[in-house]
């Protein structure tokens, strides 16, 4: 039999601020900066939305492990969200944040999506989700 794996834990975010993220991402899009110290005693970053973690990897100071390549701004994130998105979209307006494409309707992991098309500070792609 093959092994399986059940579910994501976290995923890593390299950034080339990491101030400039945890602005971003918690004052634009609502997630809860958490500082943590992992078994080796350093400090690190996450960010908190549901029961999901974004750890936070600043660029040319990642920890070990880390990918092999790791690239701010090379992230393509889809966030499911219950707020309607004409409310995002005013939201973002306020904000100066540019809508880069969208409402458009997508597939997602569970059937159809309408989706608004954002960049962060690194340039990342980030999908806000309502499902349809």
């Amino acid at each position: 039999m093959t092994p399986t794996v059940q579910s994501l834990d976290h995923l890593v975010l390299t950034v080339a601020d990491l101030d400039a993220t945890l602005a971003f991402y918690t004052e634009v899009l609502g997630m809860r900066a958490e500082r943590f110290r992992p078994a080796d005693g350093s400090q690190r970053w996450a960010l908190r939305f549901g029961s999901q973690k974004i750890n936070l990897h600043e660029a040319g100071a990642e920890f070990l492990p880390k990918a092999r390549q790791p690239t701010a701004g090379s992230a393509d994130l889809c966030f499911l969200t219950e707020t309607p998105l004409a409310d995002w979209q005013a939201h973002l307006r306020a904000r100066n944040i540019p809508v880069e494409d969208g409402p458009v309707r997508r597939n997602g992991t569970e059937g159809p999506i309408l989706s608004l098309y954002l960049r962060d500070p690194d340039g990342a792609l980030i999908e806000l989700s309502n499902r349809l």
